[in-house]
């Protein structure tokens, strides 16, 4: 797998509504089942095209991102007041074991999916915690996101998540991307 991140001086794509044909926020949201008092991370938030759309249904959404320059963008678009900005790999993330009741990742799963990264957000889920996975699949045809040889098909992603210790509850391909729900 590729392993790189987006370019951030193409940050103003990440707020392309066109995103939701490749998840809806109901779809992501259904999928993490949230209470209002949760506490959810986004995994490669980006610009926080879809933090923002996931912060008013739970307690509090850290918005995690390895580039600085995407934080500077999020926080030009508006932060909202439950979000809190975390720059790290999430191979490091910075929080307790059990912290998080959910994480999720929105088209970023190919860019850190890793044993170490993987386990790292094993760890800092609360027993039970759902992660949910909507990323570019392998299988799909390439019409957008990275080039198809950087990403993985759901299987994939459900063996990856496997072997890092979570219950793989659903794993789907879909004409461009995977969906993927997993338990601590």
């Amino acid at each position: 797998m590729g392993f790189h991140t987006f370019d951030p001086e193409r940050a103003a794509n990440l707020e392309d509504a066109s995103r939701f044909r490749y998840c809806s926020r109901d779809e992501l949201v259904a999928a993490l089942d949230p209470e209002p008092e949760d506490r959810v991370a986004d995994l490669g938030s980006g610009t926080g095209f879809y933090t923002r759309e996931v912060a008013p249904f739970v307690g509090r959404v850290d918005a995690v991102d390895v580039q600085p320059q995407m934080h500077e963008e999020f926080r030009d678009r508006g932060v909202p007041e439950n979000v809190s900005l975390v720059t790290a790999d999430v191979a490091d993330l910075p929080f307790g074991a059990g912290e998080l009741d959910g994480a999720f990742s929105t088209m970023t799963f190919h860019e850190f999916a890793s044993a170490e990264s993987l386990a790292a957000v094993h760890r800092v889920l609360a027993e039970g915690g759902p992660f949910v996975a909507a990323d570019w699949s392998a299988a799909g045809e390439g019409e957008d996101g990275p080039p198809v040889d950087e990403r993985f098909d759901a299987e994939d992603a459900a063996d990856l998540l496997a072997d890092a210790g979570f219950a793989v509850e659903r794993a789907t391909d879909r004409p461009e991307t995977l969906f993927v729900v997993a338990r601590a």
